[in-house]
């Protein structure tokens, strides 16, 4: 997982409430197991019509917001069923952050594991960001992990929270394979001395 220390980028506004995980990658893509490949079928009823044609009024088919990093949205952000492949396609978009009042959980959850900054911020917040997004290309915000802070296109400042132990391993690149991974050595230690002790284990 690549890690997430300092993000520069343009933030599109979204502001919808109850974006749910059926709009951000609809059922008929779940089928593969790649978190690869999934970014161009993100917001797919929302960004193409029946034809298979882009609606040039989505907001990620704007030229402005056709790189952005950042979706700034509305409450409950991600909710409906908890299919992983939300947060695989915004990551394969090129989406690292997204600013919301709330989240469901689950989602919530899968975005700290696929190196996805999910941020929580009072209506206020959110609505002075979103405001900032409308500006189009000039819509660049900078999101420092480290000092917990979102600088705008202005040069305001809005500091946010996160657990410190997702910030660790968003910081450090760790997924839940990477975690275990940190434990190789104990691992080895430990399977070395069952080996000797039960030998048959190994049979």
């Amino acid at each position: 997982m690549d890690k997430f220390t300092t993000l520069t980028g343009v933030a599109a506004p979204l502001p919808m409430i109850n974006v749910d995980t059926d709009m951000i990658i609809p059922k008929q893509f779940l089928k593969t197991i790649k978190r690869s490949g999934l970014g161009k079928n993100l917001f797919d009823e929302m960004r193409y019509d029946d034809k298979g044609n882009e609606i040039p009024d989505f907001v990620l088919n704007k030229p402005a917001y056709r790189n952005a990093k950042i979706i700034v949205s509305g409450d409950n952000f991600g909710c409906g069923s908890s299919r992983e492949h939300a947060p695989w396609s915004l990551l394969d978009f090129g989406i690292r952050c997204i600013i919301a009042p709330s989240f469901a959980d689950i989602f919530y959850n899968n975005c700290f594991k696929n190196g996805i900054l999910p941020i929580r911020l009072p209506q206020e917040d959110v609505d002075k960001l979103m405001d900032d997004a409308e500006r189009g290309e000039n819509a660049t915000i900078t999101i420092d992990l480290e000092k917990q802070e979102i600088h705008g296109p202005d040069g305001g400042c809005i500091t946010f929270d996160v657990e410190p132990f997702r910030k660790h391993c968003l910081l450090n690149g760790l997924d839940d394979i990477g975690l275990t991974l940190q434990k190789g050595d104990a691992i080895n230690d430990f399977e070395a001395k069952r080996a000797a002790s039960q030998p048959w284990l190994s049979l």
